[in-house]
């Protein structure tokens, strides 16, 4: 998930008030939800995040408003325009989201937001400072090549990150069906960010939790799930958390024989292999298909 720190400011303050209730929720009623070295570590992480959102924004506004100087059409800011661009930026967000888990490239920064094994408000602020820099912003530069305005994408950007940060919290269960069949909800997300095998890349929505229905990557929160990554992280500090996956990933692309399997080391999902000994998700959900 994308950080709050690169919406708009005033969100921020809900955010931290959402933070601090669920902190005090959790002290009086003994949840254990937080623990103080993990905390501490998202805290740091999202303090990060602010000093370099000038970074971040100076780099997407620039992509944004050259995209849009050389777009094929020009689109109006009438009120229905800003509906469906809302609609188009959610559907490019699933796509980001799934290519996240799906492509070792962008895998790298986005593991730095599925390493906590709490599951709490503060997981919101756990992300990886490499993430614009790594490309996520050019996902969305098509919305401006059509001629959606900058402005428009960017406050729309805005919302879309801004929902969501309720969805980090095992204080909330499962809502309404009606909402829960639209939305994205904490119950949704909750699965998206276990390490269960049979929740393993699912539930990659933005807002609207239509798209994984109907891409086939949706899956109902059933027994509590297990929160972080497969294989655990040895130990918990900050370079752990930000740089051992991009180490790894540099390491193989570097000492990978010949260039088709370097650039299949970056576009392939985690997991990959050149010689099979270790396996993405969908390669082990086909062996678990045969062995049936």
């Amino acid at each position: 998930m994308a950080s709050y720190f690169s919406s708009i400011p005033v969100p921020i303050y809900i955010v931290l008030l959402f933070f601090l209730v669920e902190i005090f929720i959790d002290q009086k009623e003994h949840r254990h939800l937080y623990k103080r070295r993990n905390t501490l570590v998202n805290i740091f992480i999202g303090l990060g995040l602010v000093l370099i959102i000038f970074i971040d924004r100076t780099l997407i506004l620039f992509v944004y408003n050259f995209m849009y100087s050389i777009r094929l059409f020009t689109i109006s800011n009438s009120w229905y325009i800003w509906i469906i661009a809302f609609i188009l930026y959610d559907f490019t967000y699933y796509w980001y989201h799934r290519c996240s888990h799906t492509v070792n490239w962008f895998w790298a920064s986005h593991v730095v937001h599925h390493s906590s094994e709490q599951y709490n408000a503060s997981v919101g602020f756990r992300e990886s400072w490499t993430a614009q820099l790594s490309g996520a912003f050019l996902f969305y530069s098509w919305l401006l090549l059509f001629g959606f305005d900058p402005l428009m994408i960017y406050a729309v950007r805005a919302l879309v990150l801004f929902y969501q940060f309720w969805l980090h919290t095992e204080l909330i269960g499962k809502l309404h069906p009606w909402f829960e069949w639209l939305f994205n909800t904490p119950s949704h997300h909750r699965v998206h960010h276990a390490s269960d095998f049979k929740y393993l890349d699912k539930n990659h929505g933005g807002v609207l939790m239509i798209w994984d229905r109907l891409l086939g990557t949706f899956h109902e929160e059933e027994e509590k799930p297990t929160y972080g990554l497969t294989e655990k992280l040895e130990v918990e500090n900050l370079s752990t958390i930000m740089w051992s996956d991009w180490k790894v990933l540099f390491r193989h692309v570097s000492s990978a024989p010949s260039v088709s399997e370097a650039v299949n080391y970056m576009i392939q999902p985690p997991g990959w292999s050149p010689d099979g000994s270790t396996k993405t998700v969908k390669q082990l959900r086909k062996e678990l298909q045969r062995s049936h």
